[in-house]
């Protein structure tokens, strides 16, 4: 059969260094930090105190407390960017034919605060159990797409995919996939997470996956830098509408870019540590160039999976250097995790924002935080340290990998 075309109609989010696209993608450029002291919680006994937190948001400047209280904060980011993003496309939801449209999303935890919130509650008591009956309903990972579709009445496919730090990116090519086969004609997709609390610091603690820096907490995530020592725990959310090309052209629809390909790999090694070699890397970037039909010397720009580890950003180049040969020294490479810090199940979707508004403007955006050079890495590689440079962006690839080995990686090019 002959697949459909995909293309970005719309785009919502909400990051630590912006509320809305426009703002998100102004302090991308602009080469903004989104670190903190964490404000949501007393971190002052946590070996990490600061993360990449949400700014100047109230969830009642968006819906009604009554509505607030029903939610996860995970599942209200996810309101909030698809809001934005349904706007920005322009399609009509009353008119849409509802059975066209589906929504996929991701996470890679879902309601932690609200889990946490109720283990305490019970933990303070006598043992009698009294639980909130939203209890579950907020909890769950998949609930957020069940609340997008209950809002607009989209009755298309409708699921949450959940791959640790590869979620949203999974959920991005389920979506493709959808589309181009010819199953919907318009898919909501992108992800969420709200994982900035005492379970999810302290998890993370433990795992020893977390920067401890906190003296120098703006500077702290710092991919490919020598001196780097774990990442930073972010929170937020992205929304990118999809669109079959010809439904949108026929609706008159403004086209930010075309997705055009998808990779999907395990590396099959560790429950938390990439392969030193990169070998599950390289095939998803592999995987993902044979699924758009495209040469490697048309990519010219990568988002890096790049949380600012010492094992995964070594790994990375090395996968990169072993898929673009001599194209990668041509390449800009950047972690926008720099800025934002991890966004956890959700970084797939606002780097793959960045990756189309590259595409976009020709502007990458840059790895801030970068002063040590780390000599396990080629220094060759142009990985767009400290400011933004304009090029003419033809094609984007954006990476992103979770525990557990699963990666993804999607191709944006210009339409």
């Amino acid at each position: 059969m002959e697949l459909k075309r995909v293309v970005v109609t719309g785009l919502g989010a909400l990051t630590p260094i912006g509320n809305t696209v426009e703002e998100y993608w102004s302090n991308l450029i602009a080469g903004t930090s989104g670190a903190g002291m964490i404000t949501q919680f007393d971190a002052s006994k946590f070996k990490t105190q600061f993360a990449c937190e949400v700014k100047g948001f109230d969830v009642l400047e968006y819906m009604d407390r009554k509505e607030a209280r029903k939610l996860d904060q995970f599942s209200q980011y996810a309101l909030v960017v698809v809001e934005e993003a349904i706007k920005d496309c322009g399609i009509d939801t009353e008119s849409v034919d509802s059975d066209s449209v589906g929504v996929i999303w991701g996470s890679g935890i879902g309601g932690l605060k609200t889990f946490q919130e109720e283990c305490f509650e019970f933990a303070k008591g006598d043992g009698t159990p009294r639980f909130n009956p939203f209890f579950i309903p907020k909890m769950i990972a998949d609930i957020a797409s069940g609340h997008i579709s209950i809002k607009y009445g989209f009755r298309g496919p409708n699921f949450t995919t959940v791959s640790a730090c590869a979620s949203s990116t999974n959920a991005l090519i389920d979506s493709f996939n959808y589309i181009r086969l010819g199953k919907a004609k318009v898919m909501v997709t992108g992800g969420s997470e709200a994982a900035v609390n005492e379970a999810g610091i302290g998890g993370f603690n433990a795992l020893k996956a977390l920067s401890t820096n906190n003296e120098n907490y703006a500077t702290a995530s710092r991919p490919f830098d020598q001196t780097r020592d774990g990442f930073v725990l972010g929170e937020g959310a992205g929304c990118i509408i999809l669109e079959e090309l010809e439904h949108a052209q026929a609706r008159g629809a403004k086209i930010y870019a075309e997705l055009v390909g998808g990779g999907l790999s395990a590396d099959a090694y560790h429950m938390t540590a990439p392969h030193p070699e990169g070998i599950g890397a390289s095939r998803v970037m592999h995987y993902a160039l044979d699924d758009a039909g495209m040469a490697k010397e048309e990519i010219d720009y990568i988002n890096v999976h790049g949380t600012s580890t010492p094992l995964g950003d070594v790994a990375e180049s090395r996968a990169i250097l072993e898929v673009f040969g001599e194209h990668a020294y041509n390449l800009n490479i950047s972690s926008t995790k720099s800025m934002t810090g991890h966004l956890l199940g959700a970084a797939g979707a606002i780097e793959a924002i960045a990756c189309i508004l590259s595409v976009v403007n020709d502007i990458v955006p840059p790895t801030i935080n970068w002063v040590h050079p780390d000599p396990e890495l080629d220094p060759k590689l142009n990985f767009t340290f400290n400011k933004a440079q304009k090029r003419v962006v033809r094609a984007a690839l954006s990476n992103t990998f979770g525990f557990g080995g699963h990666n993804t990686s999607a191709i944006f090019k210009k339409f």
